[in-house]
């Protein structure tokens, strides 16, 4: 929630964008898709917090326009200030306080978004995968309150399979982690698939708190888990052979979605499934099918589940990059979940990366503080594509060209302006050391290492000065592609410093949630 490029305006300026835009904008602002508010909506435009909306509030709007006041002391901030819903507090909005000030308007688009992007008052949201989907080595879980209204099922200790999910045993009850309690189920696949701390419940609390914050009304998600550790993209599809060690993925999902919808009608509630989320990719680590694979148990998913509860629209995949397999050189299932999100735009979508998190000391699994950065991750997508229904994109290149010994790779930045982290260390120090000055960037051709000399931003872009002639034979950049198998402490095997600037703040850990730049190889024109 950034103000855009307000440096270099002068009064002048402003006042004749805001005359410009006063004639111009019209109702059709109004309709962006967000929330309507429910308990205490925030008062748009109250920048100064004084409980009205006034000629202080412009005053005030435009001081911070010209950088002479840095925020606003409005309890809400930024959230108040952005009166038209795109996220950010710039001149658009001020032109439309002035309209409202004047009586043009007599209300804020922000104030008037529709809900037609949550029309269920629970939310399903499916979580599959392997080990890093249940929890692994994140013994004890740490989310273990539920400050909202979010949801589980509970088996109550009935044996599943057979798949009866019209048992009356079942209840809802308050969404915490673990997701289901330990000992009652065998370990191994759904039920007893749990081991620890799982990315859902900081994903539900992240959701519902930025809904809230935003509009002041409530959103109740209800999450399945049905991820099997260890097992690849076929143990999970649809018509996997079932076994006492795997399987169960799919026909659990349909089964706990017909138990929940049943559930849902007897407590008069609406209910449908807002995403899948696949946390997955290290079993197939080497599989070149990978992407048909996920898009077929998206395609199945879609289809068997709209059957059970009506609903047409279709449902989007989430998903996360492993930077864990395998330990040495370059990943198939890596480079697959970034271009996923780009091969099937609106179903598919890649949130990003996930080695910014915390790992335990296998550089696979997670820390359960780290599965709870995973799952504010999630929410935090979840909210600006279903919620709010953007197009929200990861960081990620748009482009690569070379001109002498410089490559630059132009990106999509989420939030800017780009930046380099300065929390994780700098990678490839000990292995890959062509690269070390590179901040996770890689260059190749001909499948040989080119020395990096230095990196630097340039706006969207990233410079990427190369040491030395640069051969065009089948020329490649990448980013925390290839590992060398040296892993960063408390961390994982490929990682990078390049991310942007999003302010979102996790509402379990409390830390901002900024986009890291996703792992990538591509050609350089």
């Amino acid at each position: 929630m950034l103000k855009s490029a307000a440096s270099g305006f002068s009064i002048e300026k402003l006042n004749k964008i805001c005359l410009c835009l006063v004639m111009t904008f019209t109702i059709v602002l109004f309709s962006s898709g967000s929330i309507a508010a429910g308990t205490a909506p925030l008062k748009y435009g109250d920048v100064n917090g004084d409980g009205i909306v006034d000629s202080l509030d412009y005053a005030l709007y435009k001081k911070y326009l010209l950088n002479t006041v840095s925020e606003f002391p409005a309890g809400n901030n930024i959230d108040c200030a952005d009166v038209n819903g795109d996220k950010s507090a710039d001149a658009l909005d001020f032109a439309l306080l002035k309209a409202y000030l004047l009586g043009l308007i007599t209300e804020f688009p922000a104030e008037s978004m529709n809900n037609e992007s949550t029309p269920w008052d629970w939310n399903g949201i499916i979580g599959t995968g392997q080990s890093l989907s249940v929890g692994c080595e994140a013994n004890p879980a740490i989310t273990v309150a539920q400050p909202y209204n979010n949801l589980k099922i509970s088996l109550e200790g009935e044996m599943v399979p057979p798949w009866d999910d019209t048992n009356s045993k079942f209840r809802m009850i308050p969404l915490i982690e673990p997701v289901r309690v330990y000992g009652y189920y065998q370990g191994g696949p759904y039920p007893g698939n749990i081991f620890g701390e799982t990315p859902h419940t900081a994903m539900a609390n992240q959701i519902t708190s930025l809904v809230r914050a935003a509009s002041g009304k409530d959103f109740v998600s209800v999450h399945t888990a049905v991820g099997e550790s260890g097992q690849g993209i076929d143990a999970l599809s649809k018509g996997a052979a079932a076994t006492g060690y795997s399987g169960h993925a799919y026909e659990a999902t349909l089964f706990e979605v017909k138990a929940v919808r049943r559930l849902a009608q007897q407590a008069g509630r609406t209910y449908g499934i807002g995403a899948i989320i696949l946390t997955h990719g290290e079993k197939d680590s080497g599989n070149t099918n990978y992407e048909n694979e996920i898009h077929k148990l998206w395609s199945d998913y879609n289809q068997d589940l709209s059957a059970i509860t009506g609903q047409t629209k279709k449902i989007p995949l989430f998903l996360v990059q492993q930077h864990s397999s395998g330990t040495s050189g370059t990943s198939a299932s890596l480079l697959q979940q970034w271009r996923i999100g780009l091969d099937y735009p609106g179903e598919i979508i890649c949130a990003g990366p996930d080695y910014q998190n915390s790992y335990v000391s296998d550089g696979v699994h997670l820390t359960a503080k780290g599965y709870q950065q995973l799952g504010e991750l999630y929410g935090k997508v979840y909210y600006e594509r279903v919620v709010l229904e953007h197009d929200w994109q990861p960081l990620q290149p748009i482009s690569a060209e070379k001109s002498g010994k410089v490559i630059t790779v132009n990106f999509n930045v989420p939030s800017g302006p780009l930046v380099w982290d300065t929390d994780l260390p700098e990678p490839n120090q000990s292995t890959l050391t062509e690269w070390k000055n590179g901040k996770g960037f890689e260059v190749t051709a001909a499948n040989k290492r080119i020395i990096i000399s230095s990196v630097a931003i340039s706006g969207s872009s990233v410079k990427i000065t190369c040491g030395g002639d640069i051969e065009t034979t089948d020329l490649k950049v990448g980013y925390a592609f290839t590992a060398g198998g040296a892993k960063r402490n408390e961390g994982t095997y490929r990682w990078g410093l390049l991310r942007d600037s999003d302010k979102y703040i996790g509402s379990s850990s409390g830390n901002i949630i900024p986009n890291y730049c996703v792992s990538f190889e591509m050609a350089v024109r």
